[in-house]
């Protein structure tokens, strides 16, 4: 597993690096049906306990979960801001293009038409 060590700010970069991982795209998933513990959200996976607990403290870096301990279990819930952030920056970049193709097809179809 690759690990990343960025700083804690919470960044565009470390939201992607965080959801380019299948494992922590899941833990994610998993957490949409509210806050489990870290060994529940192990079970489903062929690694270890301490494999996962490195999953999750890199979604936690980049702010898309948060954990608690109660005793000694650790809970984990998400966190949508980043992800709503990490939405809203691809929807700018989709509208900026979107109009950049257009306004250049729509020249390509002038100038066919002027030849």
């Amino acid at each position: 597993m690759v690990e990343y060590h960025a700083t804690d700010d919470i960044t565009l970069d470390g939201v992607l690096v965080a959801l380019a991982d299948p494992t922590r795209r899941a833990i994610l998933a998993a957490l949409g049906e509210g806050e489990r513990r870290v060994t529940d959200l192990a079970k489903p996976f062929d690694m270890s306990l301490n494999a996962v607990s490195k999953h999750v403290k890199t979604l936690e870096r980049a702010g898309l979960v948060r954990r608690r301990r109660e005793g000694r279990e650790h809970l984990v819930i998400a966190n949508p801001a980043p992800i709503e952030e990490t939405a809203a920056w691809f929807d700018a970049q989709r509208k900026f293009w979107n109009a950049r193709l257009n306004r250049l097809e729509t020249l390509m179809k002038k100038e066919i038409e002027d030849e």
